[in-house]
């Protein structure tokens, strides 16, 4: 498992910890989702092999948010 920490522009409410976190850890291979509000950040633990970063922020830009 990788862990990484992702930018996150445009959260500013539970709402949006609620939505980030479903979104990434909806996906296959993905864990120990964590959002810093206050920091605009989400880290979490994935397993590349079976899902790609990529996807993981295509995921997280879905719901309307920008990752860097």
């Amino acid at each position: 498992m990788d862990k990484i920490t992702l930018n996150v522009a445009g959260m500013s409410c539970e709402h949006c910890v609620k939505a980030v976190t479903g979104a990434a850890s909806g996906l296959a291979g993905v864990s120990d989702v964590s959002v810093d509000l206050a920091g605009g950040t989400v880290s979490l633990k994935y397993d590349p092999a079976v899902t790609p970063l990529a996807q993981i922020k295509a995921e997280i830009e879905d719901q309307g948010y920008d990752v860097d």
